[in-house]
């Protein structure tokens, strides 16, 4: 990342992640502090609204009126946000329920003549490359080889880093929202479980780097783990999906205080996360507390300060 400053004018960032079980606005600012050479970013704001617009995609094959209709007013509702925040720069993204979406381009047409924002549907690989971009500096142990793992509701992004540097990316169509839905085919486990042994058959100790509001609520739930670390080891995630998959989400609604629209998909994101840890061989889950929307500020923030130019 590029640490020059071109002025002094505290910046603000905002992101919008349109995913496939919720939809993030994410605004940070820059540090208040002038006399910074390389000012940190501060979170002003982070919104989480679950639309779950996967559920209408996966079984449709295209959003329902209804579901574009909420997902206009809250475009509009967060460039209302943005300007209260005075965002001078912003990027909104969609991914995997919108990639896969009939009418996902007259969707987000519509929305730009509502409410002027501008939404890219980015392809998997795209998605994974921002998702990378900066989070090796969460890191403790940068020597090491890591998977870096993003669960989305639609799919599932995958990194290879070794020695802080990312080797491939690679874009699965297997999700939290996308299983619930039925529409995961069995070809597309094994293609996965197939490239990721052929991809680390050359690296040994590998680990997995978790992203993700699933993997950071399993975090949080495990008794056994390493807080100091923020590690998750693999054995009490199992021990976590062993307890939590014969309940339905009602129950673990209940018995856990899990919201809605997380006690559904907590149980699909844990099979994900158990298949690619027995695959690659994993002891544990590097739980950072990270993803797609601080990913794109990330990015923003860089190429801001590198080349002077922000966005009005």
């Amino acid at each position: 990342m590029c640490d020059k400053t071109t002025d002094k004018e505290r910046k603000c960032y905002a992101a919008i992640d349109i995913g496939s079980n919720a939809v993030r606005l994410l605004i940070k600012k820059e540090d208040e502090d002038e006399n910074l050479v390389s000012r940190r970013l501060e979170k002003a704001l982070l919104l989480r609204v679950p639309l779950r617009l996967g559920f209408d995609v996966f079984a449709l094959g295209e959003l329902s009126e209804k579901k574009a209709k909420k997902l206009r007013r809250l475009m509009k509702a967060f460039r209302q946000l943005m300007k209260i925040y005075e965002v001078t720069d912003y990027r909104a993204c969609a991914t995997s329920a919108m990639r896969d979406a009939r009418n996902g381009k007259s969707v987000i047409s519509r929305i730009l003549k509502d409410s002027g924002i501008n939404i890219e549907i980015i392809n998997g690989q795209e998605e994974a490359r921002i998702i990378y971009n900066n989070h090796i500096e969460c890191l403790e142990d940068r020597t090491g080889n890591y998977i870096y793992v993003d669960v989305g509701g639609g799919s599932t992004e995958i990194n290879l880093l070794t020695n802080g540097q990312l080797v491939q990316s690679l874009s699965y169509n297997i999700g939290t929202v996308r299983m619930l839905s039925g529409a995961v085919k069995e070809e597309t486990w094994e293609t996965m479980r197939n490239d990721l042994a052929r991809l680390t058959a050359d690296f040994d100790g590998i680990n997995i780097i978790g992203s993700g509001g699933n993997i950071n609520k399993l975090y949080r739930m495990a008794e056994k783990k390493d807080k100091k670390k923020q590690r998750l080891p693999v054995s009490e995630l199992k021990a976590l999906y062993d307890m939590l998959e014969p309940l339905t989400p009602e129950q673990r609604m209940k018995d856990y205080g899990l919201k809605a629209d997380r006690a559904d998909v907590i149980v699909p994101a844990a099979r994900i996360f158990l298949t690619i840890a027995d695959t690659v061989k994993a002891e544990y889950v590097h739980v950072p507390v990270i993803g797609l929307a601080d990913g794109i500020i990330d990015s923003m923030y860089a190429k801001s300060h590198c080349s002077g130019n922000v966005e009005a």
